[in-house]
């Protein structure tokens, strides 16, 4: 098992090459058939009304703003239906911290999706800070918050939220968001529960490497206990119409995140599915990182705004996908939210 220490070293070594080989290495272990996986799904963003005020987003609007919103069902069965008429198979539902929005508003939202479209769309929804939110508007115990909402149709839990899992970092960048212990408790309550989370990472927004680490060793941790992770994705801050971007004043090279990306996968190898991210670095560096443990490159991503916001201007048709995973000798295959490639494509 790599220690922090040799993590550290590996993101300080010029060895580009030799990284990606012993990353490479080690997705062939996993995923000896050479497939790489992607996902048709949706992000949909419920509200952009928020009270927390991080610095690195530019999506959310303060309470009362004239650009703030609230969807109602028909707008979001709307969404929910184009995604299926496209072959899509989940929604990725996330919003900001609404303080008017108690457990019933999500719980009749999730019966009313599941009532309509059944097993035609999985949901995938919420994140940790939003779960804790709920928790507290409604002034019930998180495991009830989980337990409900997975009783109304939650069905797994996005690992936004995260950026870095370090205080320090936290308290710089997200001073009202939830702690690290808090978003920990999330995950392995849900792992509790018996639903599946995914971990990410938000790297390049000023942390040390040393922290960077930090956040690789807690997400090693909780596999270890749990095994409730079905993926890892990191990917970089993006500084555009940010206020964190006038403090930090360059995004991480694309030498940068694939070095990143194979630490990744070298040091959770306790976690089978590593995501290559072509929102914040483009096609290219996206495809390059299948070299570097990727196994998987996201979604088609039919809808996204919070990236976009702060200056992400990367899309991706289904065939860009299959053809950049083809294109670096690997089997492309559609997947679902817990990554079973099932699909006959």
């Amino acid at each position: 098992m790599m220690t922090p220490r040799e993590a550290v070293d590996l993101l300080e070594s010029h060895d580009l090459t030799g990284l990606g080989m012993a990353a490479d290495a080690v997705r062939r272990k996993h995923h000896p058939e050479g497939v790489v996986s992607y996902i048709i799904d949706r992000n949909i963003n419920y509200t952009n009304f928020c009270t927390e005020y991080c610095s690195f987003c530019a999506f959310y609007r303060p309470m009362g703003h004239n650009e703030g919103y609230v969807h109602g069902h028909e707008v979001i069965f709307q969404k929910i239906q184009e995604t299926i008429d496209l072959g899509g198979t989940g929604v990725l539902m996330q919003g900001g911290l609404h303080p008017d929005l108690k457990i019933e508003w999500y719980e009749d939202l999730l019966r009313a999706i599941k009532q309509k479209f059944g097993e035609r769309i999985w949901l995938h929804c919420f994140s940790s800070p939003e779960i804790q939110n709920i928790a507290q508007v409604s002034g019930i115990s998180l495991e009830d918050t989980i337990r409900r909402l997975r009783d109304a149709g939650l069905q797994s839990i996005p690992g936004g939220g995260a950026e870095i899992l370090h205080d320090d970092v936290r308290q710089r960048i997200s001073r009202l968001k939830c702690s690290t212990q808090e978003w920990i408790d999330v995950h392995r309550t849900a792992h509790k529960l018996g639903l599946r989370t995914t971990a990410t990472m938000m790297f390049g927004c000023g942390e040390t490497l040393e922290q960077r680490v930090t956040h690789l060793e807690i997400v090693r941790q909780i596999q270890e206990d749990t095994g409730g992770f079905t993926a890892f994705i990191p990917w970089s801050f993006q500084r555009e119409n940010t206020s964190l971007g006038r403090f930090v004043k360059e995004e991480a090279t694309g030498v940068e995140y694939l070095k990143t990306l194979a630490v990744s996968r070298l040091f959770l190898e306790n976690i089978v599915n590593i995501q290559s991210s072509w929102v914040t670095q483009g096609l290219k560096t996206c495809q390059v990182g299948l070299r570097f443990g990727g196994n998987d490159v996201g979604s088609i991503m039919i809808e996204e705004n919070v990236v976009s916001a702060a200056g992400a201007r990367n899309k991706a048709s289904e065939e860009e996908l299959r053809r950049i995973i083809r294109d670096a000798g690997f089997v492309p295959k559609q997947r679902d939210t817990l990554y079973r490639t099932y699909f006959l494509n």
